[in-house]
């Protein structure tokens, strides 16, 4: 009987890049009461869609202690996986003690300047190419645009989800979820063709679609975007 082959040295494995999204936890309170009870919230309204998903705590805007346990079995017992956390110095110690590495998650900045009168000419800005998709997403399916917008061909199905840097096209149902601005761009949108979706969100504002008869714009085309922290739908065509 023949030993089974193997690759011994730097061959047994591969190192390669990756791209993990995760959901990011922006804390505007130190108080644990008040965290709690707003995870309660939020997690009844968004029902089962963030389960299993991997969470970042974003605690920067805030400078008292936090207490870590009770906020990160509070995530557990709504199966979510805290995985780090971004914040100040302080925070960063105290997270450390509790298994709560420090994390870099990219950010989308908007700057304004007014530049300095030049003979120059302006510089050409480069627009990365969409992502398309020509095949449709299936149940259990995720799909991630890390660099720009998506346009998918087809159907995303019941229990598929697409993530976008950019805007997210869908030329057939949405039935899903759809996440664009995953970077925190507010001025990305969603159209859907039809429009049937679980959940849908843009730069971390999220609704989901709990009754979809309810919604005058089942089944129909629709453009879907932010104003401030509300989205907004507009019907195609």
């Amino acid at each position: 009987m023949n030993a089974p082959l193997t690759r011994k040295g730097p061959q047994a494995l591969d190192i390669k890049s990756a791209t993990i999204y995760t959901v990011r936890l922006v804390l505007h309170s130190a108080d644990t009461a008040e965290l709690l009870e707003a995870l309660q919230l939020r997690m009844q309204d968004a029902g089962a869609f963030f389960q299993n998903e991997p969470v970042v705590i974003d605690s920067s805007a805030l400078h008292e202690p936090i207490d870590w346990p009770p906020l990160i079995e509070a995530l557990r017992q709504y199966q979510l996986h805290p995985i780090g956390m971004m914040g100040q110095p302080d925070h960063e110690i105290s997270a450390a003690e509790h298994n709560l590495p420090t994390v870099e998650l990219s950010t989308t900045k908007t700057v304004i300047e007014i530049p300095e009168p030049t003979t120059e000419p302006a510089p050409i800005e480069t627009r990365v190419a969409p992502m398309i998709v020509r095949h449709p997403l299936r149940s259990g399916q995720r799909l991630f645009a890390p660099d720009g917008d998506v346009i998918i061909a087809g159907m995303v199905g019941q229990g598929a989800e697409v993530i976008a840097k950019g805007s997210i096209y869908v030329h057939g149902p949405l039935r899903g979820k759809a996440i664009a601005g995953a970077n925190g761009d507010s001025n990305t949108f969603i159209i859907a063709a039809e429009f049937e979706p679980e959940l849908i969100a843009i730069a971390g504002v999220y609704s989901v679609i709990e009754d979809l008869n309810a919604s005058p714009y089942y089944k129909q085309g629709v453009i879907i975007q932010l104003d401030g922290e509300s989205l907004t739908y507009e019907p195609l065509g």
